[in-house]
């Protein structure tokens, strides 16, 4: 048996880690199958990977990324036809691709010829002219989808059922699996009594989605007093963009927060931060697909203070695993933190709470258990098909 995961990406922030786990669940629901990994280059990604891949490839892929529009467009339109060709040999030979995310646009191009061989996992929601873009390719392909949320499956149309189609012929299917995320084995104890400064962590790629500058202005409106009872780190990079990093440092002392806010580097392990925090903030501007830094705190026992946008409404109970507040809205921001600080017994039964939603719907075991069925289903009917080998059809598959 032979599969293909396919992932646009090669450092470890939220969809790379996605993509691990993903592989992992193949892996151990097909042991013995060939699984081939393909990524664009070399990266963090690599060590988490090679204990699932029996091998790893780079080859150059056509990924829709909005920074580099309009080089795609123009220059880069050249090398498309190349890239679906290399896409569309690689599901010929393999039993089944798994591509994660939508912006693979290869893959999903090539998807449309062999559709029953694909699985394209969605994470984004994308606004403005990418969504028209991204949701047309998504129908194009004809391949079974699975979205990270409801919101995110919402955002590109849900085009089909939930599970396998009735009636006489197979049809694309969508599905909804939440991300499954990688914990430690137990809640962190809350330690914070109001006596000391209130740590607040934002992880997360610096870019016009993550909300930082929100989070640096309401600190910054906050009355002298309750300022000097927050201490902020903001840990993350830019996507190939030291200017970004660069401007975010600068405006940390433009607004005079230096005593009070740490600008840190991303890092691959981010326990050290979990610990360090009493709460976490996700103070998106725009549509987070999911939020997995909402559920990486609840796993670890710090609340989540987050936009109420996207998928983040899906991950946070608001006012009984975390806290919601209006997107871009610095002022609601600043008064929750102040609620926060002045009220901790309000919010100490959070750390059990959020633990045990993280338990029941976002740990790995559950996202596993569903991908595998979703890959499964797939190839039993991929097998099924005239023509496959009798050793082929033989291939045992674990349910």
């Amino acid at each position: 048996m032979r599969i293909a995961c396919v992932h646009q990406g090669y450092e470890l922030y939220g969809s790379d880690r996605s993509f691990a786990e993903s592989v992992a669940a193949l892996r151990a629901t097909f042991p013995s199958a060939d699984i081939e990994v393909v990524l664009p280059r070399s990266g963090p990604i690599v060590q988490i990977l090679e204990g699932s891949a029996s091998r790893i490839v780079f080859e150059p892929l056509w990924v829709l990324r909005r920074q580099a529009i309009l080089r795609l467009a123009t220059v880069e339109m050249a090398r498309l036809p190349v890239a679906v060709w290399r896409a569309w040999r690689r599901l010929r030979a393999c039993d089944l691709v798994y591509v994660n995310t939508s912006i693979v646009a290869d893959y999903a191009l090539a998807a449309r010829f062999l559709p029953h061989k694909a699985l394209l996992h969605i994470h984004e929601i994308p606004e403005g002219a990418m969504r028209r873009v991204l949701v047309g390719l998504m129908r194009w392909s004809h391949a079974d989808l699975i979205f990270n949320s409801r919101a995110t499956r919402a955002a590109f149309g849900d085009r089909g059922s939930v599970g396998p189609n009735s009636g006489g012929s197979r049809g694309p299917n969508t599905y909804v699996i939440y991300n499954g995320v990688a914990g430690p084995p137990a809640a962190e104890a809350m330690t914070y009594d109001g006596k000391r400064p209130l740590r607040v962590l934002l992880l997360g790629r610096i870019n016009r989605i993550k909300g930082q500058e929100v989070l640096l202005q309401a600190v910054a409106s906050m009355p002298p007093a309750l300022q000097a009872r927050v201490e902020v780190r903001l840990v993350g990079g830019a996507f190939e963009s030291t200017e970004r990093e660069r401007a975010l440092a600068d405006l940390v002392r433009t607004m005079g927060l230096a005593g009070r806010v740490s600008v840190l580097p991303f890092v691959p392990d981010p326990s050290e931060h979990y610990r360090w925090a009493d709460i976490v903030t996700v103070p998106s501007r725009r549509p987070e697909s999911l939020g997995r830094v909402a559920i990486e705190a609840m796993a670890y026992g710090r609340p989540p203070l987050v936009s109420a946008i996207g998928g983040l409404v899906e991950v946070v109970s608001d006012g009984e695993t975390g806290w919601h507040v209006p997107p871009g809205d610095a002022e609601a921001l600043a008064k929750k933190l102040e609620e926060i600080i002045l009220r901790p017994d309000a919010w100490r039964g959070f750390v059990a709470a959020g633990r045990s939603r993280y338990e029941e719907i976002f740990s790995e075991p559950v996202a596993a258990a569903a991908i595998a069925a979703i890959a499964t289903d797939k190839l039993k009917a991929v097998m099924a098909k005239p023509g496959r080998t009798h050793a082929v059809r033989q291939a045992e598959t674990r349910p």
